[in-house]
């Protein structure tokens, strides 16, 4: 079963190379020569900035909350993971419409400095691709901070007291001791924002940055050429394969180690102008991705409510179908997670077939929701078409019943449950199943009897992550859905296209505050052990510590 589920991940990516080879070599001339460079080198320019400016902004917050004590350090240490709950696209349509020349905040400018119009004085667009940086970054950051608080709130006090006594200052030990030994978080969290700005369209294609991503969506649905689509998805692949890479290489030779029964560094006591400094600058990322467009989203609600317009049948009939959509999509993913993992755990022979089972199933989250619905399309119509003649049905009935859907955010997101329920496993003392076995206990009956009930906070907390993430995703949902199935993600996207962004104001808070629960979840301080960054799958090593 387990070899199954790997091979359903596996199998997409062979239909997509079949359809790009399909397309022909005059496909690839055109691509290549007016296509592809410019998509590329906008690609890498993003993903170069993003990379570096979350990986400053989260290293930097992580290190503050860790290792300093300031006023209101006990509340922002879980705040800033609270841009988590901002979807990328959100965020993108908020800060459009706060820094539109006629938007409040340049308003506001104006007004201060007395100038009466946006001709006498404007700021530069936020469509840009300085633009996409900055609010991306706001948004993703807390992937880099959440591992690197995980390990600078586990590195031993004793490597830094040894640093200081040969003469390093506080910069000096956290550049040559502390930052070195956090190589592989950092690693590790960098690779998956780069791996989400990857999978981004909505923010993307709003700020007028030509991606990968975005080119993929507009020759696919513009220009009905799934041909070109493919191959464009093709070299995107290449770019997630060289990504990985590069994160691998990243951790090589930095294994975190145990860090069981050593006492944690102690935080240093801020006091005057240095703690209020360190509160600004652990405020600003939270102000930049959460509170200003959650409160720019609940000012435009609060607006359409006062003007009569609630909760609209069209809102009311999204949330109902993303809650749905999650709902399935949930359930099915975390009994395949449960099995793939359970299958794959390392006793007898099962450790060599480990790296694969588990390598390839949970490969679907490096893999954009653009690049998985393109894959899954040629297949999906096949089956379609060979079932609606088998049983005289008119159409396509896996498409029109949405399980082309389920599947891609299936697919997508197996990596969590895999994640999650190995990190239970291994903390699962191994004599159990031995004795439990030894008692007269089937291999199913150790899972039922034993395992699940202590692996359950970890299917909860899985459960949770999945749940929260079919909600928010945007690129899978545009390409797959039904006819006339419109989730929340696509609902605001089509306000957005229509330029009309404050009707779907109310859909976006929703989604926002569908996030919540994961950030409180999240939030928890590290615990003692630590999270090796070599021990995780595949592409989750941050969300799997839940």
């Amino acid at each position: 079963m387990a070899t199954a589920i790997a091979l359903a991940v596996l199998a997409p990516l062979v239909a997509l190379a079949w359809t790009a080879l399909g397309a022909g070599a005059a496909h690839w001339g055109h691509l290549a020569a007016h296509v592809l460079p410019l998509a590329a080198a906008q690609t890498a320019t993003l993903l170069a900035g993003v990379g570096l400016l979350t990986a400053l902004v989260g290293t930097g917050s992580a290190w503050l909350v860790t290792r300093t004590d300031f006023p209101g350090r006990a509340v922002l240490q879980w705040a800033l993971l609270l841009p988590l709950t901002v979807p990328t696209y959100i965020a993108a349509y908020s800060y459009v419409d706060l820094l539109h020349p006629i938007g409040p905040f340049q308003s506001a400018v104006r007004a201060l400095l007395g100038f009466e119009s946006p001709r006498q004085f404007r700021l530069p667009d936020a469509r840009s691709m300085m633009g996409a940086v900055l609010v991306l970054s706001a948004v993703l950051y807390p992937y880099v901070y959440l591992s690197m608080r995980a390990m600078f709130a586990t590195q031993p006090a004793r490597l830094m007291e040894v640093a200081r006594l040969l003469g390093e200052g506080p910069w000096g030990a956290f550049r040559r001791v502390a930052l070195p030994m956090a190589r592989p978080a950092l690693a590790v969290g960098v690779g998956l924002v780069l791996l989400e700005v990857l999978n981004d369209v909505g923010a993307s294609e709003f700020l007028g940055v030509t991606t990968l991503t975005t080119t993929v969506y507009t020759t696919w649905i513009t220009r009905s050429d799934l041909g070109a689509a493919a191959q464009i998805a093709c070299a995107m692949l290449a770019m997630v394969a060289l990504l990985v890479w590069l994160e691998r290489q990243g951790r090589r030779r930095r294994r975190a180690g145990t860090v069981h029964a050593m006492r944690p560094a102690p935080r240093r006591r801020l006091r005057g102008l240095r703690a209020g400094l360190a509160t600004a600058a652990a405020a600003l990322p939270v102000l930049v991705g959460f509170v200003l467009p959650a409160g720019h989203l609940a000012v435009l609600a609060g607006k359409r409510a006062a003007e009569g317009h609630g909760l609209s049948p069209e809102v009311l009939a999204g949330a109902m179908n993303s809650g749905g959509l999650a709902l399935g999509v949930t359930a099915i993913a975390v009994g395949a997670g449960l099995i793939v993992a359970w299958a794959s755990r390392p006793t007898g022979g099962a450790g060599r077939r480990r790296a694969w089972w588990l390598g390839s199933a949970a490969l679907g989250y490096g893999i954009p929701g653009t690049v998985l619905a393109i894959g899954l399309l040629p297949p999906a119509l096949a089956m379609d078409g060979g079932i609606a003649a088998a049983l005289g049905l008119p159409g396509l009935p896996l498409m029109s019943l949405g399980a082309v859907l389920v599947l891609a955010c299936v697919l997508r997101f197996l990596a969590l449950p895999i994640g999650g329920v190995e990190a239970g496993l291994a903390r699962l003392p191994a004599p159990l199943e031995q004795v439990a076995r030894s008692l007269g206990e089937s291999p199913w009956g150790t899972l039922r009897r034993v395992h699940l009930p202590l692996l359950r906070p970890a299917l909860s907390a899985s459960a949770l992550l999945v749940f929260i993430d079919v909600m928010k995703e945007l690129p899978a949902s545009l390409l797959l859905r039904p006819a006339n199935f419109e989730t929340l993600p696509t609902l605001l996207y089509a306000e957005a296209a229509r330029g009309s962004y404050e009707h779907g104001a109310l859909a976006a808070l929703l989604i926002v505050a569908v996030g919540l629960p994961a950030v409180l979840l999240l939030s928890r301080e590290p615990a003692s052990a630590s999270p090796s960054a070599d021990a995780s799958p595949a592409f989750m090593p941050m969300k799997e510590a839940t």
